[in-house]
């Protein structure tokens, strides 16, 4: 008989069917080598012994802790073999770190990581509200740690409103009902005054919802401040240093949200007795002041006749003064007037008699008199002739007399023993 021929793609369709029946899910632990991740989304990587290695595939939002070359994991998925390549592969759907050692190896890394993105800056610290009247409480309800906060918030300060959240706090579904309750908080539109992420103590496996990276990262963007306690004093988690404020134990965390009813009792009778203090030292200082202003006003009042009295007297006195001193003032404008017109009288006097005499001068000086007392002035050429040898016998000269001019002509120049004859 032939043997039945069957298609490559029909014979690893059967044995993918084989391996799917056989191992729907299958837990294999291994040394993690040649780990990378592509476009951010798609994680490859080996896991080994000592005698051989099996190709892992997963995706990366399935990957809760940072993971490295070296580590030690347990990873829990279903093996297939791909057509394309016909590669055998184990399709991933989670990992697990193999040992205490690894998982802190992971969780310095992430720590370091998230470090040096800034989520656990003091600086985003924000202050919680001094008295919440709402606080959203994420625990597992049956747990210790929800009945230890309940007892101790009721017993510092009753009234306040408490909405819960049950969660798993411990396995694989913790982390992503965790993330929900952060969010469900987030989002409501009368929104709790603080947030609290609290459980019981336990095995570093057993906390380890508490410090993956998605529930860090929702921690520090809550947009509520909030408060992490989980496990005992020693126990911290990724999520305590993501916190606005971490608590040592559940029960440190109902003592850091809300006050001590008989502390703010005993800090408001305080206050009280302050107040009264400080109103009767007021009251003390205010009476006081108005005795002292009574006992000036008194002695103002005790005697006010002498006081107007010895108020007109000055008053007189300046007026007897202003009076004098206007007279005075009128004196002095007087014998000023006075003495200013004397002055100008002289004054114009003299300058009378000065200008008389420079009229004398004036007229003295004039020409034209001069003229009219029988002296002539004779020109050549429009020069006044002072010498008889500036001219010569034949030249043509003017005379000017009082009342007009002539012209003659020189003969002969004469001496001064000279006569003309008639």
């Amino acid at each position: 008989m032939n043997p039945q021929v069957i298609s490559v793609s029909e014979f690893i369709k059967i044995i993918n069917e084989t391996l799917g029946f056989a191992y729907p899910q299958v837990t294999v632990e291994g040394e993690v080598s040649s780990f990378k991740i592509n476009q951010g989304k798609f994680v490859f990587f080996d896991l080994k012994d000592e005698n051989g290695v099996l190709n892992c595939f997963m995706m990366a939002r399935d990957l809760k802790l940072p993971i490295e070359d070296g580590m030690k994991v347990r990873v829990t998925g279903s093996p297939k073999v791909f057509p394309k390549s016909s590669r055998f592969s184990l399709t991933v759907r989670d990992i697990q770190l193999a040992g205490e050692g690894e998982l802190r190896r992971a969780l310095e890394l992430l720590k370091k990581k998230l470090a040096g993105e800034g989520l656990f800056d003091p600086t985003r610290k924000r202050p919680l509200p001094p008295f919440p009247r709402r606080i959203g409480l994420i625990t597992s309800a049956t747990s210790a740690a929800y009945s230890d906060f309940i007892k101790i918030l009721n017993a510092r300060w009753s009234g306040v409103e408490v909405l819960l959240a049950d969660v798993t706090v411990q396995g694989a579904t913790a982390p992503d009902q965790i993330i929900g309750a952060l969010e469900y908080f987030n989002q409501l539109s009368d929104p709790a005054d603080v947030l609290v992420l609290i459980r019981g103590g336990g095995s570093l496996e057993d906390l380890i919802a508490f410090s993956t990276e998605p529930v860090t990262r929702a921690v520090a963007a809550s947009r509520t401040p909030i408060v992490v306690g989980v496990g005992h004093e020693i126990d911290t988690s990724l999520a305590d240093h993501a916190a606005d404020l971490r608590a040592a134990t559940p029960t440190d965390a109902a003592r850091l949200v809300v006050p001590d009813r008989q502390e703010v009792g005993a800090r408001v009778q305080h206050l009280n007795r302050r107040l009264d203090a400080g109103l009767s030292q007021q009251l003390d200082r205010r009476q006081l002041a108005v005795d002292r202003a009574l006992g000036r006003l008194e002695a103002y009042l005790r005697h006010p006749r002498e006081r107007v009295q010895a108020d007109e007297t000055k008053l007189w006195r300046g007026l007897d003064r202003l009076s004098h001193r206007l007279a005075a003032d009128q004196e002095r404008t007087t014998t000023l007037r006075h003495r200013l017109g004397s002055s100008g009288q002289l004054l114009i006097g003299e300058r009378r008699t000065r200008l008389a005499g420079l009229e004398r001068v004036l007229r003295g000086l004039d020409p034209t008199a001069v003229l009219g007392r029988g002296y002539a002035i004779v020109r050549h050429g429009g020069t006044i002739l002072r010498d008889p040898a500036q001219t010569k016998p034949g030249e043509a000269i003017t005379i000017q007399l009082a009342q007009g001019k002539l012209g003659a002509q020189v003969t002969k120049p004469l001496h001064p023993h000279d006569t003309i004859a008639p």
